[in-house]
């Protein structure tokens, strides 16, 4: 969990996702060292199933050991070679991955650690494939897997000379509370049957001249350790408008979601309903469901 629910968000301390890992630390640096760019985890890889995803996320290990994520990626193995065209890994056989990582800058402070850690799930950012498995990486040598980083100096030439900001339009009359995301969010793990829930909450208001809307956002994510075909999310998103002056004062409008998608070893199941409300009376309904097969996912 601790690696977030997508890429570029701010995290928290990055141990608990580093020991389910491969974890490979280099030596404190001798002096600062600055990257600008999208580093590079070249693995040579096999996995004993036909379909297998790699994580590679890499960050900074402070002399207490706290550990500070930068950037990462993903790769769906059996996208190696094309997207549009994905193929079955062959159990057993190495092959070379290039996760090119979402493009950051950062600072590596003198005595500090440059961390690379490779993992086969990153829940719930991503829906876990369907097998158990063990993964290999081969190491050493000139073509073992190694990283590549995008060095720049630490100190650049001069800036360019800016003129003055501008000054913003601002509306007093607007005032915003809150925003969904990030929002609050806890785990539950049943550590006897190997099972975890993640529960995800989001709220924001905003007061507008006419009145007022209010957002409210839920997520459920499940996943079982023994069954990784077998997972979920469910989610609950409200918008309420309330209006607040005029002949109309006090009338509201909801639009209410209901998703769900769940999975087993061939499909996900995808199902989301849209409702609108007007002052309480349902006024419309709508439900989409639909089954798509896995296709290497």
């Amino acid at each position: 969990m601790e690696a977030g629910f997508w890429w570029g968000e701010l995290l928290s301390d990055q141990r608990p996702v580093d020991a389910f890992s491969l974890v490979y630390d280099s030596a404190p640096l001798n002096e600062e060292l600055a990257i600008l760019g999208r580093p590079q985890a070249w693995l040579q890889a096999s996995a004993t199933a036909p379909l297998a995803d790699w994580f590679a996320r890499l960050s900074d290990v402070a002399p207490d050991g706290t550990v500070t994520q930068i950037t990462g990626a993903g790769l769906n193995g059996a996208q190696r070679e094309s997207m549009a065209d994905p193929r079955d890994l062959e159990p057993g056989k190495v092959y070379t991955l290039d996760i090119t990582m979402h493009v950051t800058s950062w600072v590596f402070p003198k005595g500090h650690r440059i961390r690379l850690a490779i993992s086969n799930a990153l829940w719930p950012m991503v829906l876990p494939t369907p097998y158990s498995m063990t993964t290999s990486l081969t190491m050493g040598g000139n073509s073992g897997s190694h990283l590549v980083l995008p060095v720049v100096p630490v100190k650049g030439g001069a800036p360019p000379a800016f003129g003055p900001p501008e000054t913003p339009e601002e509306r007093k009359d607007i005032k915003s509370v809150g925003y969904p995301w990030p929002g609050e969010w806890t785990l539950e793990r049943d550590e006897a049957n190997h099972k975890a829930i993640v529960h995800w909450r989001g709220k924001a208001e905003t007061d507008y001249p006419w009145g007022k809307e209010t957002d409210y956002e839920t997520l459920t994510y499940n996943v079982d350790d023994a069954r990784p075909d077998v997972s979920s999310v469910y989610g609950e998103a409200e918008s309420v408008f309330t209006l607040q002056g005029g002949a109309l004062k006090g009338r509201e409008l909801r639009w209410r979601g209901h998703s769900s998608v769940t999975t087993d070893a061939k499909n996900f199941y995808y199902k989301y309903t849209r409702e609108l409300l007007k002052d309480g009376q349902m006024v419309k309904q709508k439900t989409w469901e639909e089954t798509i097969p896995r296709d290497h996912q």
